[in-house]
């Protein structure tokens, strides 16, 4: 619950671009967007979070028949399922608690209906390109023949834009990152010293990748359960990467995956992309 709250307020940081640009795609193009998108359909956003950029697609579908928000963080879910169907009455809401990198079956209620799969800000640069490629096809078998995808995905583009997207001057990406400690010694009986790491992002142009690291800031052993670890000092924890796509590149990951290709839209700066898939 802690980290889904940090992460609300990263998309907020007037440094975080992705968030808020492709709420600008969404919103100039909501029209073109649901056009593609089947009359009668069950929405399945996997890893839903807030449901910011899924109401500005909702004023465009008006002829949606439910809308399945899946995430693993239940009682940030539940608020925001309760909140939506307080917002859209006539919406059906049906919450699903899952890890969407795990298959999971789809409420029995959904049978029959076409389905389509949303998966925006760009979590799809989370995963290794061969994770991501199979993520891509476990949504394709959730979803099943015939489903529609609208995917959000980062670009490619100057290290110190993005190196300072992830390393905000409030602090706040520094925060989230730090509650990886947080939660082993709380969840793992570890004994980290939290004012003995520091937080740093790093882009790495071989790899199309913002790196986060936790930095040691001075040699330490660290215990965790009946394990020790020895850090030296300017050692670090690898705790996230980010992948950056051309809008060439994601094509071929989602080809790879069993999807077909059917349209991108962009930001006219070039600096987030929306794609839609269709499996057949």
């Amino acid at each position: 619950a802690a980290g889904s709250d940090l992460f609300e307020q990263i998309t907020r940081l007037p440094e975080y671009y992705p968030t808020r640009t492709e709420i600008g795609i969404l919103d100039g193009r909501g029209p073109e967007i649901a056009a593609l998108l089947p009359a009668g359909a069950a929405l399945v956003e996997f890893g839903s979070g807030s449901t910011v950029k899924l109401r500005r697609l909702l004023r465009h579908l008006d002829k949606l028949a439910a809308y399945v928000p899946v995430d693993v963080s239940g009682e940030f879910l539940r608020d925001q399922a309760e909140t939506l169907s307080a917002d859209f009455p006539h919406l059906r809401v049906e919450p699903v608690v899952a890890d969407f990198t795990r298959d999971f079956d789809l409420p029995e209620s959904l049978a029959g209906l076409p389905r389509a799969g949303f998966f925006p800000g760009s979590t799809i640069g989370n995963f290794e390109p061969d994770e991501a490629e199979a993520l891509l096809a476990r949504f394709g078998r959730i979803l099943g023949s015939g489903a529609h995808m609208i995917v959000g995905v980062d670009l490619v583009k100057d290290a110190a834009t993005l190196e300072t997207a992830y390393d905000d001057a409030a602090g706040v990406t520094a925060a989230f990152n730090l509650n990886l400690l947080t939660r082993i010694n709380r969840e793992l009986a570890g004994r980290f010293d939290l004012d003995a790491f520091v937080h740093r992002a790093v882009f790495n142009p071989d790899a199309s990748r913002i790196e986060m690291h936790l930095v040691a800031r001075d040699a330490q052993d660290v215990a965790v359960g009946s394990d020790t670890f020895a850090f030296a000092a300017g050692e670090t924890i690898h705790t996230e990467s980010s992948y950056k796509y051309t809008v060439e590149s994601f094509r071929a990951l989602a080809e790879r995956a069993g999807w077909r290709w059917i349209q991108v839209w962009t930001d006219a700066d070039g600096l987030f992309s929306v794609h839609a898939l269709r499996l057949d």
